[in-house]
């Protein structure tokens, strides 16, 4: 069984691995001049009333684009018997889909029928990076959105317990190097995550340690106080990040402190050329920024869908 999910899984890979050459900085400059400023505002003003937004369209960006490209298919809702990607174990904690549908509403009234709701989530995720204290980049334009969103395709989606081979082939798979992978995991440094995702790291990890032996033993305490092994307080966790709230590179300085939180993010320092990366943004906010940036660029022109849906929770 293990075996044809990973088969099936190649043959969707195959299908999004190329990234589009149809996107263009000035895809919407005569039909929607306005796109980035409506998107950027609907963003701007959820973030004044929620400081969990950012982490959460960031997030919402890069699942949506890891399964089936960059199409939005993340945003559709189930329907009958068809259980939508946004229902899949790694996504039912993704909130903020509402920021999505206030930019399309505004973009609706202005230029109706154009924008697509894969563009707009590029946007926000942008603009969600920069409200944090991040950097900016000029998006590319002109995704479509996908018609198809199955919750079962998230398996795809790198898990928190990932060893540093299978995230980069999750990452290769897609087109994306190991410069990516560490830059792109930056984006930890936004966000919340609940026990389930670090638990393994923390009770029980093998038969020889309770505890990850990689973990700094003080940092485990405390993670072992927020999360006991028989924890009962349902939206128990920690920041990602706890010693910010901003968009910056103290995420790597953590790992080197063996203080990363999830199992995916320490393995970051099981290889030479990973680990110098690692050390590299640690040094370098700026190293960072500039990674991050063209990581992003790079990730978010996956190929994705083919219509633009006038509603980004349901096809036309």
């Amino acid at each position: 069984m293990a075996v044809m999910v990973a088969f099936l899984n190649l043959i969707i890979m195959f299908s999004v691995v190329s990234t589009s050459k149809s996107l263009s900085l000035n895809y919407y400059s005569k039909t929607c001049p306005d796109v980035e400023c409506i998107v950027a505002k609907a963003v701007k003003d959820a973030t004044a009333r929620d400081k969990t937004v950012p982490a959460a369209l960031l997030r919402m960006h890069f699942h949506d684009c890891f399964v089936r490209g960059c199409d939005a298919s993340v945003l559709l809702n189930s329907k009958g018997s068809n259980k939508a990607e946004k229902d899949g174990p790694p996504n039912v904690s993704l909130h903020a889909f509402y920021v999505i549908d206030a930019a399309k509403k505004a973009l609706e009234a202005s230029c109706p029928g154009v924008v697509s709701c894969a563009d707009i989530l590029a946007l926000a995720a942008r603009d969600a990076v920069f409200l944090s204290g991040g950097p900016t980049w000029d998006v590319p334009k002109g995704r479509k959105d996908g018609r198809t969103s199955k919750a079962s395709e998230t398996r795809q989606l790198p898990a928190p317990t990932f060893n540093l081979s299978q995230l980069r082939q999750s990452f290769s798979q897609r087109g994306l190097s190991g410069e990516d992978l560490v830059a792109l995991s930056g984006g930890h440094t936004l966000g919340f995550s609940h026990c389930s995702s670090f638990k393994n790291r923390i009770h029980n990890f093998n038969a020889t340690h309770d505890v990850d032996p990689s973990l700094n033993p003080s940092f485990a305490t405390k993670l072992i106080s927020i999360c006991p092994l028989k924890n009962q307080a349902k939206n128990a966790g920690t920041s990602m990040d706890p010693s910010t709230t901003t968009f910056d590179n103290t995420y790597y300085r953590l790992i080197l402190q063996q203080k990363g939180l999830f199992s995916s993010d320490q393995v970051l320092l099981d290889n030479p050329d990973t680990k110098n990366l690692v050390a590299k943004f640690a040094t370098s906010k700026k190293a960072f920024y500039d990674a991050f940036a063209k990581s992003m660029i790079k990730m978010s022109s996956i190929n994705g869908g083919q219509e633009v849906r006038k509603d980004c929770r349901v096809i036309n």
